[in-house]
């Protein structure tokens, strides 16, 4: 993105610039640049001083433990904690608190890498669980309670499991069907629930995973509520999980000087919710519902709704994900963000070869919708007039690909611990891999440490380097970190 009137520094001067140049976001954060003030608040930004309390030892009656006990009130939890290094801290404290050094966990194979870290950390054993994947839409869908159950019945000795829902494409499990196969074996069910924070302030989306069953959720306020970047909450229920372990960890994956700024920001946002949510949220599905039915008579483009994701009732999905398709593969997904950031200055939360995905929330207007709908009949138009537009090729990319089952030649905190080196993609087929290689967003590896580097891997990874994509594990030279074979 290029523009004559954005700064190229100081950060805050190019961010103030950012923000009054007419731009707009259909990503994270869920304030959206406008909903909840702006500029840099440093008046309120404090230590633990005498009458704020200490979020790692909060004092009974105190206002911090007051306002995670109305976070719990608001979503229905036993209880609540407050995230202010994301929900990367949750899922890490999750999987710790209720795991055993060198135990075992079952975990979804697409999860984000965060949850890999924590598994790395405590050298957990990991049974992978695979998602269904979708062919019409080429990506991956949900994982099956049936299949959860399997790989309980087969592994006994699993001690938490670990699932993501909804997905990045706004693809909803049913949490309620799996939480009941784990609690049958006794396991704690961790969701992570980073993308639908919004969903208990109206039914019109699916159901949380807290009311499902799960025992531990964590859930982003930032990402579809107006809260700051950075913003999360954890919530616990139920008699499985430890929670003065889980408590413990919190302690160690949470900065020892919380920003008192993130945690108002998270407070104000619950008192918002607690107050205005309903009258806020049946507003904003409004708005949504008709941005979704103004979009209905696309015909080359497509805004993907629960007709086809919720197919047999397997899965829901979350409508406030705009996941938008070029549906004669006419245009990639790449350039069609490209033609919304340049010709009308609209930023999407994700691209891929085949779509656009937006993150939409109740700090979006109905001119925004209307500036986004505007956008897609106007650019539908193009392809019928633009004879440069060709077919794409629909064998994805890296974030566009079955995950296919990966074999695993060492353990993942194992493989971390190893002596390395480094190959060029086109030498590294059938080697180990040494490092997480990933896409970000949504920052699912693409291979963990200690799994084979396959010929379709090495294929996915050829065709993500030479498309410009910004493969996070290479070095700066491009290459990959694998096992020296005598190092092990």
């Amino acid at each position: 993105m290029r523009d004559e009137n954005i700064s190229n520094g100081p950060l805050y001067e190019k961010l103030m610039a950012y923000g009054a140049s007419g731009y707009y976001g259909f990503h994270m954060p869920g304030h959206k640049q406008h909903m909840g003030g702006t500029g840099i608040p440093y008046q309120i930004d404090i230590t633990e001083i005498e009458g704020f309390d200490d979020l790692h030892h909060p004092q009974k009656n105190g206002i911090l433990v007051q306002a995670q006990e109305r976070a719990a009130r608001l979503y229905k939890a036993d209880e609540t904690h407050f995230l202010i290094n994301g929900s990367t801290a949750g899922v890490l404290s999750a999987i710790s608190g209720c795991t055993r050094s060198e135990g075992q966990i079952l975990l979804a194979r697409n999860s984000h890498r965060s949850a890999y870290h924590a598994a790395g950390l405590r050298n957990l054993q990991i049974w992978y669980i695979y998602p269904q994947f979708l062919e019409e839409l080429w990506i991956n869908g949900g994982i099956l309670s049936e299949d959860v159950e399997k790989s309980l019945a087969e592994h006994r000795e699993i001690q938490a499991v670990f699932i993501t829902s909804p997905t990045y494409e706004g693809i909803c499990l049913n949490v309620r069907a799996i939480a009941e196969t784990c609690h049958k074996y006794g396991v704690p069910l961790i969701v992570d629930q980073a993308h639908g924070a919004h969903f208990p302030f109206s039914s019109y989306f699916p159901e949380d995973a807290l009311t499902a069953g799960a025992d531990v959720v964590i859930q982003s306020v930032h990402k579809t509520l107006p809260a700051l970047t950075q913003t999360a909450l954890l919530h616990m229920q139920g008699e499985l999980v430890d929670r003065e372990r889980l408590h413990y960890y919190l302690s160690v994956y949470q900065s020892s000087s919380p920003s008192y700024v993130l945690m108002a920001s998270i407070d104000n946002c619950m008192e918002q919710m607690e107050q205005q949510g309903q009258t806020l949220f049946a507003a904003y599905t409004k708005r949504l519902e008709n941005f979704r039915d103004s979009c209905g008579k696309l015909k080359r483009l497509k805004l993907v709704g629960k007709e086809i994701i919720g197919r047999a009732g397997i899965w829901d999905f979350d409508n406030s994900r705009l996941v938008i398709y070029a549906q004669k593969n006419e245009i990639s997904g790449y350039e069609l963000s490209r033609r919304l950031l340049m010709q009308y200055r609209l930023q999407m939360e994700m691209a891929t070869n085949l779509y656009v995905t937006g993150i939409s929330s109740v700090s979006d207007r109905e001119e925004d919708f209307w500036q986004l709908n505007h956008a897609l009949y106007e650019l539908e138009y193009s392809l019928d007039t633009d004879k440069r537009t060709k077919r794409i090729d629909q064998s994805g990319d890296g974030r566009n690909y079955e995950l296919s089952k990966t074999t695993s030649a060492l353990p993942l905190g194992m493989a971390l611990e190893q002596e390395k080196e480094w190959l060029g993609v086109s030498q590294c087929q059938n080697r180990i891999c040494g490092a997480y290689l990933y896409l970000y967003p949504p920052g699912i590896p693409l291979v963990a440490p200690g799994e084979i580097l396959t010929e379709q891997i090495c294929s996915i990874l050829k065709t993500s380097v030479a498309a410009g994509h910004r493969l996070h594990g290479l070095d700066s030279n491009g290459r990959i970190a694998v096992l020296k074979e005598s190092s092990f």
